[in-house]
């Protein structure tokens, strides 16, 4: 019954963290990913399509990102919805390509990407920690059912711990790596 308890634990632990790595992502840093324009969706046919099902998305050079639609009678729509999104870009079409450039960071900008970071990554160890507090009341409850000893629920909660810990380095792992690419000039 522990072992479920921790493997679970580790298994929504595991997904927060996935969480946090995917929307890091899609955080601006002065290179261009196309994991930037992963979040945009772009109305075709009625429906809000996501970009990458709609086009081709490369990097040809370290700050421009370059869509070519497989359908080019959307390409004012694709221009549109990059508009609309909250990335600040600006696209250029030529009429079958949109390039986004991807203008080099200011200081200040850095500053409050590094703020925006900080929070995703406390909201990520909250998660981690009630995901803690859940297994510890279903160790809690283990033991007021009498099906482990208090001694067992104490090595139970000790091994919890360590699992929290090794998640909340996990977290402050990506924290530093982002934040040093983002404030990499």
């Amino acid at each position: 019954m522990l072992n479920d308890i921790y493997q679970d634990m580790r298994d929504r632990m595991q997904k927060a963290l996935e969480s946090l790595d995917r929307d890091l992502k899609r955080l601006r840093t002065g290179r261009a990913s196309v994991s930037l324009v992963d979040g945009i969706k772009v109305e075709y046919y009625g429906t809000p399509t996501p970009l990458n099902q709609l086009a081709t998305l490369t990097v040809p050079e370290p700050r421009t990102i370059m869509i070519q639609p497989w359908d080019t009678t959307v390409i004012a729509e694709v221009e549109k919805a990059i508009l609309k999104s909250e990335l600040g870009l600006t696209p250029m079409n030529d009429g079958k390509i949109i390039r986004i450039n991807i203008p080099p960071l200011t200081e200040e900008r850095r500053r409050e990407l590094v703020k925006v970071l900080k929070k995703m990554a406390e909201e990520t160890k909250v998660a981690v920690r009630n995901i803690r507090r859940d297994s510890n009341e279903m160790i809690k409850d283990l033991k007021k059912e009498k099906e482990i000893s208090e001694d067992e629920q104490f090595r139970a909660q000790d091994e919890v711990q360590k699992i929290t810990d090794e998640f909340i380095a996990g977290i402050d792992t990506i924290y530093n790596n982002k934040e040093k690419e983002i404030l990499e000039i």
